[in-house]
């Protein structure tokens, strides 16, 4: 018995969803900003209606995101202030220490931002519904 499978063409491209998950914007339409404030992220997205705010665990992956950028920046900075500045391990350590401490808080939104874009590229962003 021989299948065949048609393939739909997907709007779903890697550019345009990565620049307006960097723009904070949602990344199926790009019409409205994820955040609801600071540190606050909206529950679905007003103009098209994609779910952001998912099941418990679901940003895990964001918090992993967030991890992983910033331990590469640190180690990006060690790099830099011990061998373009040349300047000792102790104070390479204080700025260290104060981008560890800075750079997961300014990077939160981006992170939140990106999962949801990944997520909508590899398996597009459910619908919300309001209960009745």
């Amino acid at each position: 018995m021989l299948r065949t499978f048609s393939l739909k063409k997907d709007k779903r491209s890697i550019v345009p969803v990565l620049l307006r998950s960097l723009r904070l914007r949602c990344p199926a339409c790009g019409q409205s900003s994820i955040l609801k404030g600071p540190f606050q992220i909206r529950h679905h997205c007003p103009n098209c209606r994609s779910l952001f705010k998912r099941e418990e665990g679901f940003f895990v992956g964001a918090i992993m995101a967030n991890v992983i950028t910033t331990e590469f920046v640190i180690l990006v900075a060690c790099f830099v202030w011990l061998f373009v500045f040349r300047s000792t391990y102790e104070k390479a350590l204080v700025a260290l220490f104060i981008t560890a401490l800075i750079f997961p808080v300014a990077f939160y939104h981006h992170s939140w931002s990106l999962w949801l874009g990944f997520d909508y590229l590899v398996e597009s962003l459910p619908k919300y519904e309001k209960k009745k």
